[in-house]
C-alpha cells in the first residue's frame, strides 16, 4: 500500500513508520518544513496548503497530527486548531480527488466521552460535556467530508498510550519511581493501550472492515491499580497520594482528563478480530519494564 502519514514525528508516528515499512508499505510523510528526504512532501495546514497530487492514488491516509495538551487560553486554541485544521484539510482534499484513498485513518481520543464514572463506554456512546469532548466532536466532524468520496473513515479514539519513551507515562515515571500511589481518589478509570498495541491496531485498521469511531484501548483500569501495578513491576513502593483539589485548580479545563473517569471498551476493535499483545495491566507493566531494561 502507498500510505500518506501526517504527524510522523510524534510518539505514535515514530513507532508506526518502521512497522509499516517492514510490512512492505510505501510511505509518504507530510512535513511542514522544506523537504529533506525522498519520502517527504510539504504541507501547511495553518494556511490550508496541500498539493492534491500527494494524496491522489494513495491507498491510505493516516493523520496523527495535533498539538500536545497544555494549559492556558492560547494553548487551548492551538489544541483545537491544530486538530481541526489538519483533519479538515486532509478530508476536503480527499473528497476532491479523482482517485481517492480507500481509507482515511484519523486520530481522535477517548476524551470524547467525558467523565462518565463506572459506565462501560462503547463507541455508540454520545459525546460528553468536557473541554476535550468538545475538541473531539469538532475534530471528528472535520474529518467527515472524506466519506463523501467513498473513502472509509476510521476515527482512532485513543486512550493513554503507555510507553516509557514519551506521552503521559514518560511524564509519570519519575513520580512513580518517587512513590506515587494514586492521583485524586484513585478510583477513576484510565483507559490505556501500550504503544506496541497502538501501532499494531492502526496497521490492522488499514485493512479491517471497520469504519467510524474505534476505541483504541486495551482496557480501562482504576488509577490507583494502574499506578500501583506499574510501581510494583518497577520495584517501587506506592505511598504518595496527589489530592484532587490542587490539580483542579492548576489544570482547570484539563482536570477531567486526569481526575475524571472514562471506562472505554474496545468493542469495535475486538469484534474486528484484533488481539492485544498486552490485554491487561500486568502484561502492560511487564512490557514497560522490559522496555526500560532494553539497551539503547
Amino acid at each position: 500500500m502507498r500510505i500518506v502519514v501526517a504527524g510522523s514525528h510524534g510518539l505514535v508516528g515514530q513507532a508506526l513508520l518502521p512497522v509499516l515499512r517492514d510490512g512492505g508499505h510505501d510511505i509518504v510523510r507530510l512535513v511542514r518544513a522544506p523537504t529533506q528526504e525522498l519520502d517527504e512532501a510539504t504541507w501547511d495546514p495553518g494556511l490550508g496548503r496541500l498539493d492534491p497530487a500527494v494524496l491522489d492514488g494513495a491507498d491510505a491516509v493516516v493523520d496523527l497530527a495535533g498539538a500536545p495538551l497544555g494549559l492556558g487560553r492560547e494553548r487551548r486554541r492551538e489544541i483545537v486548531a491544530s486538530r481541526v485544521r489538519t483533519a479538515g484539510l486532509l478530508a476536503r482534499t480527499i473528497n476532491g480527488l479523482d482517485d481517492p484513498p480507500s481509507v482515511f485513518v484519523q486520530a481522535s481520543a477517548v476524551g470524547a466521552y467525558g467523565d462518565r464514572g463506572d459506565d462501560r463506554l462503547t463507541e455508540d456512546e454520545p459525546y460528553g460535556d468536557t473541554f476535550l469532548a468538545d475538541v473531539v466532536r469538532r475534530w471528528e466532524a472535520a474529518a467527515q467530508p472524506a466519506t463523501e468520496s467513498g473513502c472509509r473513515l476510521v476515527l482512532l479514539r485513543t486512550g493513554i498510550v503507555l510507553s516509557p519513551d514519551g506521552g503521559a507515562l514518560a511524564r509519570l515515571l519519575p513520580t512513580i519511581r518517587a512513590g506515587l500511589a494514586r492521583i485524586g481518589s484513585g478510583r477513576q478509570y484510565w483507559s490505556w493501550i501500550t504503544l506496541a498495541d497502538e501501532v499494531r491496531a492502526i496497521e490492522h485498521l488499514l485493512s479491517a472492515d471497520v469504519h467510524g469511531p474505534v476505541n483504541l484501548v486495551a482496557t480501562a483500569t482504576p488509577n490507583a491499580e494502574l499506578i500501583g501495578t506499574l510501581a510494583a513491576h518497577l520495584r517501587r513502593r506506592a505511598v504518595l497520594r496527589v489530592p484532587g483539589l490542587p490539580l483542579r485548580l492548576v489544570l482547570r479545563d484539563l482536570a477531567s482528563e486526569v481526575l475524571g473517569s472514562t471506562r472505554a471498551d474496545p468493542a469495535v476493535l475486538r469484534s474486528s478480530g484484533f488481539r492485544f499483545s498486552h490485554p491487561d495491566v500486568t502484561a502492560a507493566a511487564r512490557w514497560v519494564r522490559a522496555c526500560l531494561r532494553a539497551p539503547g
